[in-house]
């Protein structure tokens, strides 16, 4: 593979319903909450663009049409904006997306796993590699981010990308884990959560990914699992077994948002970063 831009589509999987941030989320999506004046998705989204994403694959559920408004146009707040001589706050709201950029969105009819919400993005992905971010893994203090360094390493080698961290200790059992393999980035499976003991290495897999288009026929050869979910993890442990997996060491900076310390301390993160710039 040559190193030419080749992954032009990123999927956000966002059906969640974000249980741990009730009762703010009963009507309001998790990936709208800002950290300080910006939704946890558009962090996201403008990574993907850093790293020269230009189709932005939305997989919603009910309740998250805000979200779709939220990257869509808003005439009538830019003309109250102008009309109130806030140029640069309605500069701001119609520059969302830069020229160029395409939202799609796609319906995750029931919340079956995210491997079922990758699965639904399909027909808009095509035959092509992607891009997948979850935005709850909120990632900074890096630029243009680690969606490009895996856009890079997959325009080396062609494989499925993950992006992984050290993790140390009985947290390890969060995490999908890496099973390394006999070279520096290639592994060789990927072991759901397992006890610390059983932890095959100190890598993490986080929620960045670039997946090669075979992972959708091996999402539906798995079918759900015991709890009814279809799981991208057991997918990607299925590429990685055939040598097709490939990881990338995380850079900058990482908080859960999945949960209200981490969102809590990432909003303090950057509210630091805001003051001193």
């Amino acid at each position: 593979m040559s190193g030419e831009q080749i992954i032009k589509k990123a999927v956000f999987p966002v059906a969640g319903f974000g249980t741990r941030f009730l009762p703010a989320t009963k009507a309001m999506p998790k990936e709208l909450i800002p950290i300080v004046n910006k939704p946890l998705i558009q962090y996201a989204a403008e990574e993907a663009i850093a790293a020269g994403i230009d189709t932005l694959i939305f997989v919603t559920g009910r309740n998250k049409r805000s979200i779709e408004d939220h990257f869509d146009a808003n005439k009538e707040l830019e003309i109250a904006l102008h009309s109130g001589g806030k140029r640069d706050q309605a500069d701001m709201v119609r520059n969302i997306l830069p020229k160029g950029v395409e939202c799609i969105f796609v319906r995750q009819p029931d919340q079956l796993g995210l491997g079922h919400a990758v699965l639904c993005a399909e027909r808009a992905v095509g035959n092509n590699a992607f891009a997948v971010l979850l935005a709850d893994d909120f990632l900074t203090d890096y630029f243009p981010g680690v969606t490009a360094d895996l856009v890079k390493a997959y325009g080396s080698s062609g494989k499925s990308q993950l992006s992984v961290m050290e993790v140390d200790g009985p947290e390890i059992s969060k995490y999908g884990v890496v099973v390394p393999g006999s070279n520096s980035a290639g592994i060789v499976g990927l072991v759901e959560k397992p006890t610390i003991d059983n932890a095959p290495s100190n890598l993490a897999s986080i929620g960045r990914y670039v997946l090669t288009p075979d992972i959708f026929d091996l999402l539906r050869k798995l079918g759900p699992d015991s709890g009814g979910e279809i799981q991208l993890a057991d997918a990607i442990n299925l590429q990685a077994n055939l040598g097709a997996v490939d990881t990338v060491r995380l850079k900058g900076k990482r908080f859960d948002c999945g949960s209200v310390t981490g969102f809590i301390n990432a909003t303090n993160f950057e509210f630091k970063k805001m003051k001193l710039s």
